[in-house]
């Protein structure tokens, strides 16, 4: 489940989220969607999005949403058809690469209600990817924010490259499955290197499960921390 907030700063919009949310800091992840420092004439500008697998616990309605991103029709709020969307994303982001001096070709892997997934593929996939996926975050977020910025506010956009996103995800939960065993023998806490809000979730969802074990995230930021935790059994 995710929500958006804006706030001058990142502390002020997580506040927000909390106290609107009725969540605890270590209940959800935070990913920083767009930010603009503060100047004599200017005010500062964060705007987040939380992730989150609780229901809120505020008692206040939200408006029923309207859009859809069903193929060839018209959303309701955003006046862009699916397909015109589809077209511009595409359009952006294989000029993001030649900008990048990376050229390559973009095509629409899958397409769901909530969700698009763009394919990237290029000779110089190891320089879009980048070190540990980076790169590929990076095109992601700079993707997110164009959609919002021609009005397709409640799409999820995806970046992916060689099948990046899918041998990632297998690699973080065998980490994870790692790190939940050393744990065990050792009957200590370990922390993990620091992790994007993606990562941290699936691991938070590997090991959700494990009655003897308890994971969370640490630090301040996009990029934190997932501690391990032992639960001693009276």
């Amino acid at each position: 489940m995710t929500h958006d907030f804006e706030g001058r700063t990142e502390k002020e919009a997580i506040e927000k989220a909390m106290l609107e949310l009725g969540l605890e800091r270590d209940n959800f992840d935070v990913e920083i969607l767009e930010a603009q420092r503060g100047g004599i004439f200017k005010k500062g500008y964060v705007k987040i999005r939380l992730h989150t697998d609780e229901a809120p616990k505020s008692n206040q309605t939200r408006p029923r949403e309207r859009n859809t991103v069903s193929a060839g029709t018209e959303t309701e709020s955003e006046g862009v058809t699916n397909s015109e969307f589809e077209k511009k994303l595409v359009e952006f982001m294989r000029n993001v690469l030649e900008k990048m001096g990376t050229p390559g070709n973009v095509i629409i892997q899958n397409n769901e209600r909530r969700k698009i997934v763009l394919e990237i593929q290029s000779a110089d996939s190891a320089i879009i990817i980048g070190r540990k996926g980076r790169t590929l975050d990076a095109l992601q977020l700079i993707a997110t924010l164009y959609a919002k910025q021609i009005k397709h506010t409640e799409v999820r956009v995806m970046i992916d490259c060689e099948q990046y996103r899918k041998h990632h995800e297998e690699k973080l939960v065998r980490l994870a499955w790692s790190v939940a065993g050393r744990v065990r023998s050792q009957r200590r806490s370990y922390l993990m290197e620091p992790m994007n809000p993606s990562d941290r979730r699936l691991i938070h969802t590997t090991l959700d499960k494990e009655s003897d074990l308890e994971t969370k995230s640490e630090g301040d930021g996009t990029y934190k921390q997932i501690r391990v935790i032992y639960k001693h059994r009276r």
